[in-house]
């Protein structure tokens, strides 16, 4: 898992490019106490994204919808429970298509399956 996560942060250049300005990150949501979920984007110069989802319960989340900028295709690049490693595979198969609802201030959102004690990482395909 830590090998993958290497190549995703040498591969996006959202996780590093510019760590030290405010556009580089912005919350999604980070007051959903309730159910221990925390979204986040990180950005690249280019514009480029990765949204970042985690599920700090040790309960699966079905049709938890997050809030996003753009419609199209938004690749799972990363599950922290993938059977790769040893993990259910509860996620999102791959990926999911952004839906024209708008949540959490967003024009867009993301119906998505969060695993238990989880981390999700996006990319929106062009």
């Amino acid at each position: 898992m830590v090998s993958d996560l290497n190549k995703i942060y040498r591969n996006e250049p959202a996780l590093y490019e510019v760590d030290f300005e405010p556009y580089g990150f912005e919350w999604i949501d980070f007051t959903d106490a309730d159910n221990s979920i925390l979204s986040y984007v990180r950005r690249s110069r280019s514009g480029d994204f990765v949204l970042v989802v985690l599920n700090f319960t040790p309960v699966p989340r079905y049709n938890y919808r997050v809030g996003i900028f753009y419609l199209g295709f938004y690749k799972e690049i990363f599950n922290s429970d993938s059977s790769e490693y040893w993990g259910a595979n509860i996620g999102n198969n791959g990926g999911v298509w952004a839906d024209p609802i708008p949540w959490q201030g967003k024009p867009c959102s993301l119906n998505l399956t969060l695993p238990p004690l989880g981390g999700l990482i996006f990319k929106l395909q062009k």
